[in-house]
């Protein structure tokens, strides 16, 4: 058996309470070179050790430990992590070693890799399965990885899964190790035989089945689906849409996660053809009842994988819009003209068949002028602008069709109003389907960390168009509380966008209840709210006020320093990002209750706070040298031109030690990154600048001045305090208490 060796950079006494540790500081103690240059191995429980520089190449380390501990053969160990993921130490990652980590003296790569080879060809099932079982583990390792792959083990690995001849424990082992070793990117997904794919689609398409074996089958369809469109086919052929829906309604939520993972990279790497029929059955009512009922209403919350995946699906099915939105109206397109003329016909009962050409004519542009066309010669110029181009045509004909009367009832009510009053129903339509687009986001492709998904979207057919109907409605409401004019118009729609996105913000799951709420929040109602935010605004910039604010600040600001800290010891779960695979890449971190180290570590979906003892990685607060966000993080400058806008606003990372070593993060909200780097400033010593402690400022500064000046309501403060009056020229009119009253 190997042993187990131990590292420590010799400024981590503290941590080290090895029986060993007299002789560590008495060997350390000759060191005449800066401390950090420097590897102390011992074995534990053993009086010899050795030290060595760390810049001296990794077999001659390795070599002086074996000749100590009187080890043949150096050439056959290597030195590996005893925590979290057992990976190897080489000369490309050997800088990544953290003080006080412990490593173990065992085998090489090679050797290990040629064992676990033999290990899963012999005869005994037990061997077979202890020999997977540590594969599934040691896989993770890129070196092992490169190792086993060169003896062709991956083919082993498929030779078993073809022939299913294994138990449900062995395969699921065996699974998850092809997994891991496809996931370093060595050998490409497309090398993979048809009777391969079959097979693991058989895994998933089987009702009842082991829950461990169709995780990892999902998870292995998914990637070959991101690796390329001919796999993407293949997949397709064998997997079907419905066959998925069906495993989104187990109670089982890694199963529905990795369904639904499956399901949204079929989805984004479909051609437009294949698209629209998934779409089809993803869009009809049964499927969107099941995401509400056994997603987002089941008993337990929803994950934050599952929240990105509904997000997607939701943009997704709303970019479906984006060509209509995009393209103008074209004059000449008699389909398109008849859908304008079509909508006049629906407003105005009018028989023109028995009129001349001219009178016609003059009849129509009348009534293209009551809808409130501005170009009423010529209506479809209004519909030339993109966005929102024909999706505002679309938008004026559904409302026509399916809610007749209220559209009758929008015209005619405002054509029989002054002309300065009417509220024009065309230029209105068109102005509210740009504004919805812009709300609902259509046109922006689905973010990589986006989770912000609207339920009502899954509880309603043909979203865009329904929220129209009750929103035009709502503009000619708001219209007439206003009591607007032409000249008024942005105003109204201001006013209206304002109605939608504070009633969309309250998560609204029914188009009944978004509809009551967003009337509820009338004119009235608005004014109030800009009212009060006038008269804050008003009261917080009297100078006293203001002088009061800068006494109050230094006091809060510590406040929000604590939190922040506080905030850090609980710790954050980020996300690795990948471009071929979101899940199954977490890692967790969290300040010292001391303040005074950074613990780090994978960890599993599950974990919701896991122990900082559980975390393998340590970071000394001291040795952090500087904070870096945005793009001028490490990790985004690798990924220069494939990151987008938002994955940029949440990175940050971390430089620490002598040799300026970085630890990368992206956070999983704008809330999260505003903590840390807030957190981490206030570690360094620096100001916090996040746009979230300046609005948590100014909402404890407001909370604080409003307590302060309850007595004052009502009461003007004054710009400059009072002039204190001249003293009287004598206190006759002062009461005398020493004489006794008669």
């Amino acid at each position: 058996m190997s042993p187990s060796v131990g590292v420590r950079v010799t400024a981590n006494w503290n941590s080290c309470g090895d029986p060993g540790l007299s002789l560590l500081k008495h060997l350390c103690s000759s060191v005449t070179q800066p401390r950090r240059c420097w590897w102390v191995f011992y074995v534990r429980g053993l009086s010899n050790g050795v030290v060595s520089p760390q810049k001296k190449p990794l077999s001659a380390v390795i070599k002086e430990v074996c000749t100590c501990w009187t080890l043949p053969g150096p050439e056959n160990y290597a030195l590996q992590y005893t925590d979290g993921v057992q990976t190897y130490i080489t000369e490309s990652n050997r800088l990544d070693i953290k003080n006080g980590c412990i490593l173990r003296l065992t085998k090489t790569p090679g050797r290990c890799a040629e064992d676990l080879f033999k290990g899963i060809q012999s005869t005994e099932s037990g061997v077979r399965c202890d020999s997977l079982k540590e594969l599934a583990g040691i896989s993770k390792d890129v070196t092992f990885a490169q190792e086993f792959i060169s003896r062709d083990g991956h083919l082993l690995l498929v030779k078993i899964v073809e022939d299913s001849k294994e138990s449900n424990v062995i395969m699921t082992h065996t699974l998850t190790a092809f997994m891991a070793l496809m996931d370093h990117g060595i050998v490409s997904w497309e090398n993979l035989s048809s009777v391969f794919i079959k097979k693991i689609a058989s895994f998933v398409n089987s009702a009842p089945f082991d829950a461990s074996i169709q995780q990892v089958s999902l998870d292995i369809l998914e990637s070959m689906v991101l690796s390329s469109y001919s796999l993407f086919l293949l997949v397709k052929q064998e997997i079907t849409t419905k066959r998925l829906i069906d495993h989104l309604h187990v109670t089982n939520q890694q199963i529905q996660t990795k369904a639904m993972a499956l399901l949204m990279a079929l989805l984004q790497t479909a051609g437009d053809s294949d698209r629209q029929e998934m779409l089809k059955l993803l869009n009809d009512k049964s499927f969107r009842q099941y995401i509400c009922k056994d997603i987002i209403h089941s008993s337990g919350t929803v994950q934050d994988e599952m929240a990105h995946y509904l997000y997607v699906l939701q943009s997704v099915t709303l970019n479906q819009l984006e060509s209509r939105m995009k393209t103008p109206l074209d004059v000449y397109n008699q389909e398109q003209r008849d859908a304008l003329h079509k909508l006049r016909d629906s407003a105005f009962d009018v028989e023109s068949e028995n009129l001349s050409h001219e009178r016609r004519r003059s009849l129509c542009a009348k009534e293209f002028k009551k809808l409130g066309f501005s170009n009423n010669s010529n209506p479809g110029q209004d519909l030339v602008r993109t966005p929102p181009g024909l999706l505002a045509l679309d938008t004026m004909c559904y409302f026509a069709t399916q809610y007749t009367e209220a559209f009758k009832r929008f015209v005619l009510e405002n054509s029989s109003r002054e002309d300065k009053h009417e509220c024009p129903f065309a230029r209105s339509s068109i102005q509210l389907t740009h504004i919805l687009c812009e709300i609902l986001r259509i046109g922006e492709p689905a973010s990589e960390t986006g989770s912000d998904y609207h339920t009502i979207f899954f509880n309603q057919d043909k979203l865009l168009e329904e929220l129209f109907c009750v929103c035009i409605q709502l503009l000619n409401k708001t219209w007439k509380e206003m009591r607007a004019t032409q000249e008024d118009f942005d105003k109204v729609m201001q006013v209206v966008r304002e109605q939608i996105t504070r009633t969309l913000a309250n998560k609204p799951t029914s188009l009944e209840f978004f509809k009551n709420k967003v009337n509820a929040l009338n004119y009235s109602e608005i004014l109030k709210l800009r009212q009060t935010e006038r008269l804050h605004q008003e009261e917080t910039l009297a100078p006293p006020v203001l002088e009061l604010k800068e006494r109050l600040k230094p006091e809060l600001l510590e406040l929000i320093r604590q939190q922040r800290l506080n905030r850090l010891c609980q710790g954050t779960m980020f996300r690795k990002i990948s471009s071929r695979r979101r899940q199954d890449k977490l890692w967790f971190c969290r300040l010292s209750p001391n303040h005074k180290m950074l613990h780090y570590g994978d960890v599993d979906e599950d974990a919701e706070n896991p122990p900082i003892e559980t975390l393998q990685e340590k970071i000394p607060v001291a040795d952090i040298k500087g904070l870096l966000i945005g793009k001028d993080c490490p990790h985004m400058k690798e990924n220069k031109g494939k990151q987008n806008k938002e994955v940029l606003d949440l990175a940050f990372t971390i430089i620490y030690d002598v040799e300026e070593y970085s630890l990368n993060f992206i956070a999983p909200s704008r809330t999260d990154f505003c903590l840390w780097t807030d957190g981490l400033s206030v570690l360094l010593g620096r100001e916090m600048s996040s746009e979230a402690m300046r609005s948590e400022l100014e909402i404890l500064l407001s909370m604080e001045i409003k307590l302060r000046l309850l007595d004052l309501e009502n009461i003007p403060i004054p710009d400059s305090a009072p002039v204190v009056p001249k003293p009287p020229s004598n206190y006759n009119f002062c009461y005398d208490f020493s004489q006794t009253e008669q």
